[in-house]
């Protein structure tokens, strides 16, 4: 499927019913929801992301964790516990993910997860994420393709 958004708003209103939609579904999931993230820097992930944890009931501030690779943040009021945001750019090597408890977390069928980067992790990655790539059109317009992969 395919979205186009015309400004940073449309971006993260896009995540936030992307969110509700998840929050909706009534079928049980055998593991963690994971969403991976591709786009280049400044393609809008980050923003997707902030609108999906308001989505999902997160009243912290979500910043991308560059540097300490992850954030957790706990839901409250549905079946999950736990929504989980990683950010990959500066993982070297496959190793560095798995030693942060990654495969437990993905396991996990109360947690969501959301990868930003996801190329850099390939091989751990479970087959039913939901794809999103983002692309920049011009200045604040983006077009985002998803589905599952």
């Amino acid at each position: 499927m395919e979205k186009v958004t015309n400004n940073f708003k449309e971006t993260e209103q896009f995540g936030f019913v992307l969110a509700k939609e998840i929050l909706e579904e009534k079928n049980g999931n055998e593991h963690a929801i994971i969403l991976t993230l591709k786009g280049s820097l400044g393609a809008g992930k980050t923003t997707f992301i902030q609108g999906f944890a308001k989505g999902l009931g997160v009243k912290q501030k979500v910043l991308s964790p560059t540097f300490i690779i992850f954030n957790k943040y706990p839901l409250k009021g549905n079946r999950f516990k736990n929504f989980y945001h990683f950010d990959c750019y500066r993982i070297e090597n496959e190793q560095e993910i798995i030693n942060l408890g990654f495969e437990d977390i993905i396991s996990d069928k109360k947690n969501i997860v959301c990868i930003e980067w996801p190329e850099k992790i390939k091989k751990s990655l479970p087959l039913n994420c939901t794809s999103l790539a983002f692309k920049i059109l011009k200045e604040d317009k983006r077009k985002i393709n998803y589905g599952k992969r």
